[in-house]
């Protein structure tokens, strides 16, 4: 038991107030007393408390006419009724009042302490849970981490137990999935929730900049180092530290980041003071990192240290009885957003939501329902309104795209799906003079899926 439990005592006897003070102020609890039931009731109403031991025998209000106020009032907080009856009629009313256990008079201060102790994990499961329901409702009404589907369940599952836990995490998912937002949420279900939690983008980051970025630097150490810089372990001590991408480090890097998770120590570039840190590390990565490994691209010592607590977020065509849930909470965030109301989706929009395979994910479809709202010109979103994008539900033919002998819904000719997405992209990479990063904007996805598309499609434009 630790300091931070208080126990409230409610017994009319003050020898026995006494005892359960001596017995629990040992074990580090704070216990406070209350003379009778009335009095007991007040103080609940003024104070927090995580265990109520409760006479049932008392002057005035009963012991049993106080434990259904509580149940009713504070159904969270476990009570342990004592008697000195002993009779087991009484104890079983109290039990199906709703008391947690009960203890007959005389008792030992050993058996006090180990149903006090049962009773305080009782009440510990009980917020834990309350808390996991309320964290995964709140990120779900702000952030698109949600769904029905089976898979998902068991995402939320695996976030309410890595949240128990302070061991590494990795989370595997393509992009657009919503890896950051696991991460967000196992870091708020932690005992680290009031700490920091520092992202760092792997892919982003320099690669001769990496190790200063994760360690820092003191001043002089390079060209530029003008400073003495904090890196992002040090801003992260006490919190998590969510290494994105985490496929894409540089190999020289890789090593000295195993280093600091086993030695759980970092050095700045151009120190060799030795600096102690508290951090969780949860990475993520889009790609097969055990197959990197195979392959010699990433360290097999650092992807078993990574990966105590793996988690797989599965892509957006493996869940589509998902697309309706979402399509309806993006609908919703987007009028919020763009002070708009009452956009609905036609029964022939959702079928054609629900037949595309979602390549950028969660992201992407989020990206179709904002363009998509902000381009109509009616309350009804129709498949016509879900051609604006990086590709075209049902879309015409379009200029320069050979035909597709694929069939349609009126009998004409359309142009193939992957078609009219190549013609696009090559479009607006034109119209964006071939900046990658510009293009990926305006197409609403990320760089690394614009790269794979245009690896896929022969798109190569410079270096």
């Amino acid at each position: 038991m630790a300091a931070s439990f208080t126990i409230l005592v409610i017994d009319d006897e003050q020898v026995m107030r006494d005892a359960c003070d001596q017995i629990l102020a040992r074990e580090g609890c704070r216990v406070t007393s209350a003379a009778s039931g009335a009095e007991g009731l007040e103080k609940i109403q003024r104070e927090r408390f995580d265990v109520i031991i409760l006479d049932l025998k008392m002057p005035g209000l009963s012991g049993m006419e106080v434990l259904a106020r509580i149940e009713k009032d504070f159904p969270e907080i476990p009570v342990i009724v004592i008697t000195g009856y002993g009779t087991i009629e009484s104890a079983v009313e109290a039990i199906k009042l709703g008391a947690y256990d009960f203890i007959p008079k005389p008792f030992t201060p050993n058996v006090l302490r180990t149903i006090v102790v049962r009773a305080l994990e009782k009440r510990r499961l009980i917020l834990e849970n309350t808390y996991l329901r309320e964290e995964l409702r709140t990120c779900a009404d702000s952030e698109p981490l949600i769904g029905r589907s089976k898979a998902m369940q068991r995402v939320f599952r695996l976030i309410g137990k890595a949240g128990k836990t302070d061991s590494t995490l990795l989370i595997s998912g393509e992009s657009g999935t919503g890896k950051e937002l696991v991460a967000r949420a196992v870091h708020r279900l932690s005992t680290r929730k009031d700490g920091p939690f520092i992202t760092v983008d792997c892919n982003s980051v320099v690669s001769n900049l990496f190790e200063s970025e994760l360690f820092g630097h003191v001043k002089g150490a390079f060209t530029g180092a003008t400073v003495t810089k904090q890196g992002r372990f040090e801003l992260a001590h006490g919190g998590s530290l969510f290494l994105d991408e985490i496929g894409d480090m540089a190999p020289a890097v890789q090593g000295k980041l195993l280093r600091a998770l086993q030695e759980r120590e970092i050095v700045r570039v151009g120190s060799a003071q030795i600096i102690r840190t508290d951090v969780r590390i949860i990475a993520a990565t889009n790609k097969d990192l055990w197959a990197e490994t195979r392959n010699e691209n990433f360290r097999e010592d650092l992807f078993y240290r990574l990966s105590v607590i793996p988690i797989h977020l599965p892509p957006l065509r493996e869940r589509k009885e998902d697309i309706p849930l979402l399509t309806r909470r993006f609908l919703e965030k987007t009028n919020r957003k763009r002070k708009k109301s009452g956009h609905i989706l036609s029964d022939r929009a959702m079928e054609i939501l629900m037949a595309y395979d979602w390549p950028g994910n969660v992201r992407e479809l989020e990206n179709t329902i904002e363009r998509a709202v902000m381009l109509s010109d009616s309350m009804t979103l129709e498949p016509s309104d879900l051609q604006h994008g990086p590709w075209s539900f049902n879309a015409h033919r379009a200029p320069g795209v050979r035909p597709s002998t694929m069939a349609t819904e009126n009998g004409n000719g359309e142009v193939a799906l992957v078609e009219v997405e190549k013609a696009h992209i090559a479009n607006v990479l034109k119209q964006c003079n071939g900046h990658r990063i510009k293009t990926a904007q305006a197409l609403g996805i990320d760089r690394k899926t614009l790269r794979i598309k245009m690896r896929k499609y022969g798109l190569v434009i410079g270096d």
